[in-house]
């Protein structure tokens, strides 16, 4: 039996998020997109696990005491004494939110494939990645498939969301690199939003047949925000409606997503239950303030499944 469930590698940050649009008043929170969803999936019932680098600094203190306080295994989390913990702000105006980060030089980014704790990962049934550990660094880039790589030898399944920061990389290389890992995964998680921009297509099929042409031969489930999302299970295709809320930031929702779909998947439940469980539980991330207070745990997501 696997002491994991879901292990994830990236990056963590310390994150400042506006109070209200137009004032210059920051509440702190945390976020980076890897260490968002491994916290939802603990939420959800999972037993996870992060891998990471953190500054010696007072901000790695609270993301390790976050971790500990979630139920997350922090053995794979090191601490580097010769960088800093990555800090990101978001500001909230009327065309959503806005992202500045300040992680250039970060622990996170020197993260190596020689450091890699592969033994870690080998005793999990589910390894998570993103586009932003991809796109953090060039040595990140190379931990990334490193794991994939040990994963596949392994036996471990494999998940990927493709989070598209533009602001991290050029868009020819984020392509080619999407394309390669893509292929790599079992499971691929991206936003119609990202995809636009990858794909410049605006229809879901269209989409959908662009990333089975690149590669992707595991289950793909393509993220429509409150619309919901599309299964893709290389049989059908099945859309599966959003819950609708009255969201005030939605900072985080997309990993809220991830996390508790890949938890539901280890806890038993079908493709199609799992994506709704997940869209249920983003819905209700979306009714606070920053990507890790507002995410909910089971009783709140049942509760709102049924009442849909």
């Amino acid at each position: 039996m696997a002491d994991y469930d879901i292990i994830a590698l990236g990056e963590a940050l310390i994150e400042f998020n506006q109070t209200e649009p137009g004032r210059q008043q920051y509440l702190q929170g945390y976020g980076g997109d890897t260490s968002n969803a491994v916290i939802a999936a603990a939420r959800a019932g999972a037993r996870c696990a992060y891998l990471s680098r953190v500054g010696d600094d007072a901000f790695g203190a609270q993301l390790l005491a976050l971790w500990r306080r979630e139920g997350v295994d922090v053995a794979g989390v090191a601490v580097d004494a010769d960088a800093h913990t990555g800090v990101y702000f978001v500001q909230h105006g009327p065309q959503g939110h806005v992202f500045n980060y300040l992680r250039r030089g970060s622990a996170a980014s020197r993260m190596t494939a020689a450091g890699l704790e592969r033994g870690m990962i080998g005793r999990a049934r589910f390894l998570h990645v993103s586009g932003i550990s991809l796109a953090i660094s060039g040595s990140a880039c190379d931990t990334v498939f490193a794991a994939l790589e040990h994963a596949r030898q392994t036996g471990v399944q494999t998940s990927l969301d493709s989070n598209l920061r533009l602001r991290l990389w050029p868009l020819a290389r984020a392509r080619a690199v999407l394309r390669e890992a893509m292929a790599a995964v079992d499971l691929f998680l991206p936003s119609m939003d990202d995809m636009r921009h990858l794909t410049g297509h605006e229809d879901v099929d269209a989409t959908l047949d662009w990333i089975r042409a690149a590669g992707a031969a595991g289950v793909v489930v393509l993220k429509l925000g409150r619309e919901g999302a599309v299964l893709d299970d290389g049989r059908e295709r099945r859309r599966l409606p959003g819950c609708p809320v009255q969201a005030v930031d939605a900072t985080g929702a997309g990993d809220c997503f991830a996390g508790n779909l890949l938890a539901r998947r280890v806890l038993g439940d079908s493709w199609p239950d799992a994506v709704a469980y997940a869209n249920a539980a983003a819905a209700l991330s979306t009714l606070g303030y920053g990507a890790v207070d507002p995410m909910p745990h089971p009783e709140a997501v049942f509760a709102r499944l049924g009442d849909a």
